[in-house]
C-alpha cells in the first residue's frame, strides 16, 4: 500500500498507509490525521481538505482540474502554486511516500 505523509504546521508528521485508488483526503480521515475537515465528503465543493504538495511531488501529483482550481481560490489559508484539494488526489503506487503539508486552518 502506498504511504502518504501529512505534515502539520508545527512540523509534526503522520504517515498513513493508503489503499490504492483512494483519495489523499479519505486516507487522512481513515488515518486520523488532524487538519483535514472534508466537510463536503470529497466533492471538491468546500476547500476544507486543502493541502500544499511538497515540491518534490508536485509534478507527479499534477495540476488541479477546473472545479478544483475554482475552489482553491476560496481556501481559508493562502493559496500557493502547490495547493491542491486532497480529495482530488488519487493515491497510487506511483505516489508512495507522497508528502502533503497541512495549512494552519481549513
Amino acid at each position: 500500500m502506498p504511504r502518504v505523509v501529512y505534515v502539520s504546521p508545527d512540523g509534526g508528521q503522520t504517515a498513513v498507509e493508503a489503499e490504492g485508488g483512494t483519495s489523499a483526503m479519505r486516507a487522512a480521515l481513515i488515518g486520523g490525521v488532524r487538519g483535514i475537515l472534508a466537510d463536503c465528503g470529497g466533492e471538491a465543493a468546500c476547500a476544507t481538505c486543502h493541502v500544499y504538495v511538497d515540491e518534490a511531488w508536485t509534478e507527479k501529483v499534477g495540476e488541479p482540474g477546473l472545479d478544483e482550481d475554482d475552489m482553491l481560490d476560496v481556501t481559508a489559508c493562502e493559496r500557493g502554486a502547490n495547493s491542491r484539494l486532497s480529495c482530488q488526489i488519487d493515491v497510487t503506487d506511483d505516489l508512495d511516500g507522497l508528502v502533503l503539508n497541512l495549512p494552519e486552518e481549513q
